[in-house]
């Protein structure tokens, strides 16, 4: 299983939300690049990267913070936010990142979807951001109708090499993962699934490397890493 520590970005800082609520922000004394210095030295092979202003207005906003990244760590790199178009698909991969993660334009555009998982096999991550069932767009502020049993559905046998599945109520509250409605739907189609949202210890990641389910990939781990809930050394231990 792929542990995945955390960078989110917003005006250049390290920053976490709860349940997606920008009013709701914490910023961090680490820069993304000694942020991301640590994760390696710390043994971890992947990031989970998202540029927040990218996510809220449609464009990305925070690259230069992740081209620091790339151009001084070699990690493998999964980001997203603002990734709207072909274009963008393109930009992130020539730069270096290993998967471009794709959400509001994914369920707004399923050809858009189907031709950069066709252009750029393996390296299209979907990232569902979903509440009561319902998948939320934007940086979590538009609700849609789309129930996210009936999209993963829809998109299975485009060639899409995971999802990303958070739990908007879960996430930034430390009070677990939401393993239950993520192994269900995962159950639902062959792809991979990575569970994010709510890691609030140890315990949780060993729950979740237990279950019995070949399409859970991995989990993404985020404020509890910053606010020291969970110990970096003891979080690596689980690699």
């Amino acid at each position: 299983m792929i542990i995945f520590p955390a960078i989110d970005i917003k005006d250049g800082k390290c920053v976490r939300l709860v349940r997606g609520d920008f009013n709701h922000i914490t910023s961090y004394k680490s820069t993304p690049l000694e942020q991301a210095k640590i994760y390696y030295q710390s043994g971890f092979k992947y990031i989970h990267i998202v540029d927040l202003d990218g996510a809220l207005k449609g464009k990305s906003f925070n690259s230069k913070s992740v081209k620091e990244i790339i151009k001084h760590i070699k990690i493998k790199i999964q980001v997203g936010g603002g990734i709207r178009t072909i274009e963008d698909v393109d930009n992130w991969l020539k730069s270096g990142v290993d998967k471009v993660i794709i959400g509001t334009a994914a369920v707004e555009d399923v050809g858009m979807l189907k031709t950069a998982c066709v252009e750029f096999k393996g390296k299209i991550a979907v990232s569902l951001d979903v509440k009561d069932g319902f998948i939320y767009l934007s940086g979590w502020k538009r609700k849609t109708n789309i129930l996210a049993e009936d999209f993963v559905k829809k998109i299975e046998n485009l060639g899409v090499s995971r999802i990303i599945f958070t739990d908007i109520n879960k996430d930034g509250t430390k009070k677990g993962p939401n393993i239950k409605d993520t192994i269900e739907l995962s159950n639902k189609v062959k792809i991979p699934f990575i569970i994010s949202g709510g890691i609030s210890s140890i315990e949780d990641i060993k729950k979740i490397k237990s279950l019995n389910s070949s399409n859970i990939e991995g989990v993404i781990v985020g404020k509890s890493i910053y606010d020291g809930d969970i110990k970096i050394n003891e979080l690596a231990e689980q690699i």
